[in-house]
């Protein structure tokens, strides 16, 4: 017999981002697996729902049956804890968390205190927690109360190129992948890149910009001010980013917080050097001799770093080797989504 489980999730589950791909491909594994998986959308305006959204998606997930095993991305569940409370008896909850809702970029602590309190309340009602990396694992731990025996670790896997072919460019040409939001870095990137004028380059920028109008209409306005445009392309969001990668020289985002940081592993899987900051998991994803990373929001550190890549083609040459070897040990999703089969099965 085929073991269920429903998948909750909040928005729109084909959104380009790496919480929602990460989604998608544990759907698909876990199929594969052998495990009838349902889909339960909860709605729009999370982690911030209206109370009508909010009690929209709380029925829609007391209504299944008792005892049913149910997955839910932390995007929601972090702020549905008195449902949690309420249903924990009834229902087996399972949370995945990409990354605590408090530690989202830009909060005050005015803000960040309720969400850590929710999350702490409804990670408290489940019977396991799926993270996405092993400092997420660490910071649940400390912070939120959560047992470390509670929590699997299952990183995001890694689709590896399927020719190691590179293009020659005569201009080095430097990719960043990162939907166009504040917590990406964008702003930093562009302005460090502004202190290179003086040096050969070409950028693509490779991200969503629907999910903060504002941000990217900010970031167009900064390139169009730095006198850029000719340089700096905003590309919007594709469904394959293979070719960029393979025609890049460098990978470089200035992301000021991230639970893993899944471009950073196909990066690596592409032999890219990479600049980056040291937040979140990307010290753990990146390792010192394939990247250099500096501080957050330091757009000099950023600048500096970058240039020591343009200018050096030896360094560069060194990093890439040793991205290319780091990213050949990064799992599958077939290795991912295995993880997590064998944790579900314990509790189903």
């Amino acid at each position: 017999m085929r073991p269920n489980l429903t998948l909750a999730y909040p928005g729109n589950l084909n959104l380009k981002t790496g919480g929602y791909g990460y989604d998608r491909e544990i759907v698909k594994g876990l199929r594969e697996l052998g495990w009838n998986v349902e889909l339960l959308a909860l709605g729009e305006g999370f982690p911030s729902p209206s109370a009508e959204a909010l009690h929209e998606a709380e029925a829609r997930l007391s209504a299944l049956e008792d005892g049913a095993l149910v997955l839910i991305d932390g995007l929601a569940f972090g702020v549905m804890d008195e449902w949690a409370q309420r249903e924990a008896g009834r229902l087996k909850i399972v949370a995945l968390v990409h990354h605590p809702l408090a530690l989202e970029t830009g909060l005050t602590e005015a803000q960040q205190a309720p969400l850590r309190r929710s999350e702490t309340a409804a990670l408290a009602a489940t019977q396991h927690v799926i993270v996405t990396s092993p400092m997420t694992a660490g910071e649940l731990a400390k912070n939120f109360g959560v047992a470390a025996d509670k929590i699997t670790v299952a990183v995001p896997g890694t689709v590896k190129p399927a020719s190691e072919s590179k293009t020659r460019n005569d201009i080095p040409y430097i990719l960043s992948v990162g939907s166009l939001t504040r917590r990406k870095g964008h702003d930093v990137f562009i302005a460090a890149l502004k202190k290179l004028e003086d040096l050969e380059w070409r950028t693509t920028i490779v991200g969503s910009p629907h999910l903060d109008p504002a941000v990217a209409t900010a970031l167009a306005q900064q390139i169009e001010a730095a006198k850029l445009s000719d340089r700096i392309i905003l590309a919007g969001e594709f469904d394959e980013l293979g070719p960029f990668y393979t025609q890049a020289d460098i990978f470089a985002l200035a992301s000021r917080y991230e639970g893993y940081g899944m471009v950073f592993a196909e990066a690596l899987a592409y032999g890219l050097p990479i600049v980056a900051c040291k937040a979140g998991a990307v010290p753990d994803v990146v390792p010192s001799d394939a990247g250099i990373l500096v501080p957050v929001d330091d757009i000099d550190a950023t600048a500096a770093a970058i240039r020591t890549l343009l200018t050096d083609s030896q360094e560069r040459a060194r990093r890439a080797e040793a991205a290319a070897r780091a990213g050949k040990l990064l799992p599958s999703w077939e290795e991912t989504s295995e993880i997590i089969s064998n944790r579900l099965k314990a509790l189903a």
